[in-house]
């Protein structure tokens, strides 16, 4: 018996960017202490006040089927937030609430490509990317950044490739490096969608993580609402990672196709937990600041640790929970770096080849540990990264 040529070439026949990783997590296994800075989870676990209002809803009896397109007070309350935070105009009826923001990615892959179209994503990329785009039968096609230029895409490197392909996948801010793309880069990305007639598919989900400028929803610019799928999350926002509570926000015509979708695949999302996101929102930006403040703070820890040398350099990291640092001084690879580092010192990092080639000899380091721990962590790297420097 053969299994699917679908399932069995999601990572493209190579790595799917999670060795080191799993390395890390087979030394603490055996009992060995390491200290990871590799995923995106927050130290701080989901407030006891949201736990409360989930346990409320299920003790309540909110434990059946729930609405499949997202019960009418969570796709309320998402369209409320997109409305006020982005300024397009949104409505229960341009919302849909999917298991957590990866089935949001595929959902949305899934609505705007045929077997064999092309879509394209940009490179770094968060390390799904690809294989998702693969999960539904299309041709994932790379666009290169570069470090050089602080990670920004360039437009017309995605109007290069955007001949005969379907869809664009954005994420800002972005994972893994931590930029924010400007506006200036937005404008020419929703130039070039709309020159090459292009599905946009803008990952928001580290919205409210924003330490320099502003976030902008490339759905807000003129002609790109209807050619727009956002997909949002509570994962990074409200620290409900283990909850899987995502949306997507699009055209009302698409959420109702994507409705379809997840009526013959994910059946909805429990609505107890969807209560729980409710109460979340509710609570309104004081909460999202108090989940982003430790990333924040911890970003300055970062910056200050770094001065005063430069065999490590931190790419400007204007959100997200990342910084990306450029360890090409040493001499090694973004994987040989992690590794030596890993056995050395037990830190365990995210190699830059985890997220494409644009970030080779870089790796990416998640602030995702106390702030003393996370101080302790990175000097221990940038010495070390001077130590094996020619």
């Amino acid at each position: 018996m053969h299994l699917s040529r679908t399932i069995t070439g999601l990572t493209g026949g190579g790595s799917d960017g999670w060795d080191l990783f799993l390395k890390a997590r087979r030394m603490i296994a055996e009992g060995t202490r390491v200290t990871e800075l590799t995923i995106g989870e927050h130290d701080v676990r989901t407030a006891p006040a949201i736990l409360d209002a989930m346990h409320r809803a299920a003790s309540a009896g909110h434990t059946g089927y729930a609405s499949v397109p997202g019960t009418a007070e969570l796709r309320r309350a998402v369209a409320e937030r997109l409305t006020q935070r982005t300024g397009v105009p949104t409505t229960p009826a341009n919302v849909i609430i999917t298991p957590g923001g990866q089935a949001a990615l595929f959902a949305a892959h899934r609505a705007t490509c045929d077997q064999g179209d092309r879509a394209l994503f940009i490179d770094p990329y968060y390390a799904t990317y690809p294989g998702t785009i693969r999960a539904v039968g299309a041709v994932p096609v790379a666009v290169p950044t570069r470090s050089r230029n602080s990670f920004q895409p360039d437009p017309a490197e995605i109007a290069s490739r955007a001949p005969g392909a379907k869809s664009l996948l954005i994420n800002s801010p972005n994972n893994p490096t931590g930029v924010v793309y400007s506006r200036k880069t937005l404008e020419g990305i929703a130039r070039t969608c709309l020159d090459h007639d292009l599905w946009l598919i803008s990952d928001e989900v580290y919205d409210t993580q924003v330490w320099d400028g502003d976030h902008i929803s490339p759905r807000s610019f003129p002609g790109m609402a209807e050619r727009t799928l956002v997909v949002g999350s509570m994962s990074k926002s409200h620290a409900m990672t283990g909850s899987r509570i995502g949306w997507i926000a699009g055209p009302q015509d698409a959420i109702s196709h994507l409705t379809t979708l997840a009526t013959h695949t994910t059946y909805g999302v429990p609505g107890f937990i969807q209560d729980a996101a409710v109460f979340a929102l509710a609570q309104g930006p004081a909460l999202e600041e108090e989940i982003a403040a430790p990333f924040r703070r911890r970003r300055a820890i970062a910056l200050k640790v770094l001065e005063g040398q430069n065999v490590v350099r931190a790419l400007p990291s204007g959100g997200a929970m990342y910084v990306m640092l450029d360890i090409r001084a040493t001499g090694l690879s973004g994987d040989e770096f992690g590794d030596r580092l890993l056995d050395a010192h037990h830190i365990a990092v995210m190699p830059g080849e985890s997220f494409g080639q644009a970030a080779a000899g870089h790796v990416r380091v998640a602030m995702t540990v106390g702030d003393d721990a996370f101080r302790s962590a990175l000097t221990r790297l940038v010495t070390f990264a001077q130590e094996i420097a020619p």
